[in-house]
């Protein structure tokens, strides 16, 4: 029994329990949501029903009441989104939206009309007659009221009649007869009980029973099937009913008081519920839920509501019928934050080819490359099929997420509160992680060695608070408060700031200007962010820091490269900074320029880019990169080579170091004082360029102008700092939800009161997942850009050939011999022959990859979207 020893099974790392620990809960999540949708939800997969019969208001109104309240209505599970001029454009281009009734939906006739025009419709309703129909009619979009309290109307005798003929939605003037309205909202019930003293509630049945058989046809589309928002066929008319309305009773006049009763509108409102129940009959249940226990959300009156209900009254009736439209492969794109009563349309062959390898091809390659690799050696290596799997997995989580109903989508709210609890919990986090840096810059102790000015650990750091701050400002909304919008538009500079610094710093000290040092950034930075507009049928420039980033990288490359090897003139270089500001600049803001560049990539390549929004971006943040690239060279003269450092008298330098921190104290409450001067975005905007510099080099003073600042850092910010780029990309579809305009959210914890509606668990639940994944994509990345970088690891079966050189001069032959052949040998295959040029050569796999990105944007179908 000596010879034999008992083998123990070695017991997994830390990593590897964390791994398999957030891979479980991964799988738990989507298993938990899968149930959901497929069984608690299988009733309302689009979201309708929820549109139609649910909801409630997330900014809670206060008296007195201030335009800040309701403003945000949240159906169950999706986003209401508020239509514009341009949307309803759209969806009723040449067509028509009436509105018969009483006074109750005259008021979402006007803010119908408000969204068409706003001033006009203001000064059209101070004119108007109060009982009489009315007109608007803007951009092809015509809105029509007919007075009709009593619903007994030969006008709405017409358009009932019209609805049934044409069941399906055609512009106006197609042909003689008259054609139906797009959209038909009818409402009525407080003049029965006001007006009428004998049984008011049987004539409001009578009315009612004379329109229900046109709701009965075979040509109405009840919105509990599914059949309108699948297929290209085109969309139904609609004919919806409102709810009586019920009115704030304690604020109606004696006169009314006395007439409009309580129990006539719940009986009123009870024959609609029975109708809705066992006729079909669409009935916008969640009009009464806006205003159910609402006293703020009544004007004076008490009989109508305010403006701020009627306009979210309009959108729910415009998110019914047009969500599916905006769909349709033509419909208009990104951002998809219509989820109401939408299916996101079919994936493309794009999307399924994804899929596929993401779900199945990948698994199988890297399951068989790590059972037998030696079989399969056409096969990258097991560590780089992993990389590729966890890229795809979190490609299809995001699509799966995002393009898909499977996940809840719920809008956003800013609080105060909210925001300064993330804040702070973000803050102490950091203060109880700090730790000294361990020094990579030399063999002394690391409890003795200082750290040098922006170390990695601090720029990591650095990288890492400013993106836990931008997560949470795109989280709760964060945009719409001018001061904290300030404060994230001088943390991208920041970035930009690092991006011209680092980089410098790297050609300055290395004067590595290959091809390989340029494709080792480029494809790190775009790796992600190229992949994913083929998926989420976005484009390159949605994922704007990584465009950014990259056009900077760019531009500091040419400036260091041009002429180089008059880098050590100082003065020359400076110069060469400046002359490269002025031609960006130039290059940026004359017309003609970019847009040839544009034009040319739309008709070569069918890319699509937003040129105005481009311009923006690097204007608002066109002269940072610069400070940074000059903080990099007078620093590295000063601190490292002593060329400046030599030509001041020590006491000088040393007065010159306080002065320079005294002044940082004060420049930053200084520009805090001076932003706050500013009246909004547009202003501020025009600011940026000009004062940006202003915090950000006062912070880098400050942050090392002491050996024990210089010394330690936050380590869980460094973390977050090493995948601040994969969380700023993923957020937009596995954190956030309908391309950054709402939030994701499971749908397990909706019961209201509880964790504001489920929202908080949803957040704990949500957020370690989606930083573990961009953790690991980061990682994955890594790995795939060596691998395209550098080669692949394994070597090919040598073959006997003749010798020949390749761009680095080192004979092809040495390690493939069978690139090429001696007279009278067998025929290497092609597939060798691209496996050695694959293996040794750069810019064939560069020239690969860009190969096949323009062949997805070429032979993409319409409804991928712009890449």
């Amino acid at each position: 029994m000596g010879r034999f020893r008992r083998f123990k099974p070695s017991l997994p790392t830390l990593g590897q329990v964390r791994d398999r620990s957030f891979l479980l809960a991964v799988c738990g999540v989507i298993v938990a949501v899968v149930y959901r949708y497929c069984w608690l939800d299988a009733r309302d997969p689009f979201k309708c029903d929820a549109l139609v019969n649910k909801g409630h208001w997330l900014d809670a109104p206060r008296l007195p009441l201030t335009k800040r309240e309701f403003q945000i209505w949240e159906p169950p599970g999706c986003m209401l989104h508020e239509y514009k001029l341009k949307d309803l454009a759209s969806c009723f281009e040449h067509k028509r939206v009436v509105f018969i009734g009483d006074s109750t939906v005259r008021q979402v006739y006007w803010a119908t009309a408000r969204k068409l025009d706003s001033s006009a419709a203001e000064d059209e309703k101070l004119v108007a007659e109060k009982h009489t129909d009315l007109n608007f009619t803007r951009n092809g979009v015509t809105a029509e009221f007919i007075w009709d309290p009593f619903l007994n109307s030969s006008r709405l005798q017409h358009e009932l009649i019209a609805y049934r003929d044409n069941p399906v939605a055609t512009p106006q003037g197609d042909g003689k007869q008259r054609q139906s309205a797009a959209l038909i909202l009818i409402g009525a019930g407080l003049w029965f009980a006001r007006h009428i003293s004998t049984n008011p509630v049987k004539r409001f049945k009578d009315s009612i029973d004379d329109i229900v058989p046109y709701m009965n046809s075979p040509s109405h589309s009840h919105l509990s099937a599914d059949q309108s928002f699948l297929g290209d066929r085109p969309t139904s008319n609609f004919l919806l009913f409102a709810p009586v309305q019920a009115p704030a009773y304690d604020l109606l006049s004696p006169a009314r008081a006395e007439t409009i009763t309580p129990d006539k509108i719940n009986l009123m409102n009870d024959y609609l519920q029975q109708l809705s129940a066992f006729q079909g009959v669409d009935v916008l249940w969640s009009y009464s839920l806006m205003i159910y226990k609402r006293r703020a959300a009544y004007e004076e009156s008490g009989m109508h509501v305010v403006d701020s209900v009627a306009n979210r009254r309009a959108d729910i009736i415009f998110n019914l019928r047009c969500n599916a439209d905006a769909a349709r492969p033509h419909g208009p794109g990104y951002p998809f934050d219509r989820t109401c009563c939408s299916n996101y349309g079919r994936p493309g062959w794009i999307q399924w080819l994804g899929l596929l390898s993401g779900l199945v091809a990948l698994p199988t390659a890297t399951w068989l490359a790590s059972r037998a690799h030696k079989r399969y050696r056409s096969l990258p290596s097991p560590k780089v099929l992993r990389a590729m799997l966890v890229i795809a997995l979190a490609i299809c989580l995001c699509f799966y997420a995002d393009r898909t109903q499977i996940f809840n989508k719920v809008p956003k709210q800013f609080v105060l509160k909210h925001f300064a609890a993330m804040c702070g919990s973000v803050f102490l986090l950091g203060i109880i992680s700090i730790r000294r840096s361990t020094t990579r810059y030399s063999t002394t102790p690391s409890t003795v060695a200082d750290q040098p000015f922006l170390s990695r650990d601090q720029t990591d750091e650095w990288k890492g608070w400013m993106q836990f701050f931008i997560l949470i400002y795109h989280y709760t909304g964060g945009s719409k408060i001018l001061w904290i919008y300030e404060i994230v538009r001088v943390l991208v500079a920041s970035y930009l700031f690092m991006t011209g610094f680092g980089h410098t710093i790297y050609f300055y000290k290395k004067n590595d200007y290959s091809l390989k040092r340029v494709a080792s950034v480029l494809v790190r930075l775009n790796l992600l962010s190229c992949a994913l507009p083929y998926m989420m049928r976005t484009d390159y420039m949605f994922y704007y820091f990584a465009p950014l980033v990259s056009f900077w990288f760019v531009v500091i490359y040419l400036t260091m490269a041009i002429y180089h090897n008059k880098n050590d003139n100082l003065a020359f270089l400076l110069g060469k900074i400046l002359a490269s500001a002025a031609t960006v600049t130039t290059i940026n803001l004359t017309p003609g320029i970019l847009e040839i560049l544009f034009w040319i990539l739309r008709y070569t390549c069918r890319i699509k880019w937003n040129l105005d929004e481009w311009r923006f971006r690097v204007a608002l943040d066109g002269y940072i990169v610069y400070f940074g690239m000059i903080v990099a060279i007078l620093f590295t003269n000063l601190a490292e080579r002593g060329k400046l450092r030599s030509a001041i008298p020590e006491q000088w330098f040393r007065l010159g170091r306080i002065l320079t921190i005294l002044a940082s104290v004060i420049v930053i409450p200084g520009w805090w004082d001076l932003t706050r001067r500013s009246p909004d975005k547009f202003d501020y905007n025009w600011w940026q360029p000009w004062i940006s510099f202003l915090p950000i080099v006062s912070f880098v003073v400050l942050r090392n102008s002491h050996r024990i600042l210089r010394n330690y850092y936050s380590t869980v910010y460094a973390w977050l700092g090493g995948c601040s780029l994969e969380t700023f990309t993923l957020q937009f579809h596995i954190w956030l939800a309908g391309d950054t305009k709402g939030l994701l959210a499971l749908g397990l914890f909706n019961r209201r009161g509880v964790y504001h509606d489920g929202r908080l668990i949803d957040f704990l639940i949500i957020t370690p997942i989606f930083l573990w994944v961009s953790w690991c994509v980061a990682k994955a990345i890594d790995v795939l850009t060596k691998w395209i970088v550098n080669g692949p690891e394994k070597d090919l079966p040598p073959l006997n050939g003749r010798l020949r050189k390749d761009s680095d001069d080192t004979p092809l032959s040495k390690s493939h011999p069978d690139v090429v052949r001696m007279s009278g040998e067998p025929r290497i295959g092609r597939r060798k022959i691209l496996s050695a040029l694959w293996k040794d050569r750069l810019e064939f796999r560069l020239g690969v990859l860009l190969v096949g990105m323009w062949f997805l944007n070429v032979v993409r179908s319409p409804s991928t979207g712009p890449n």
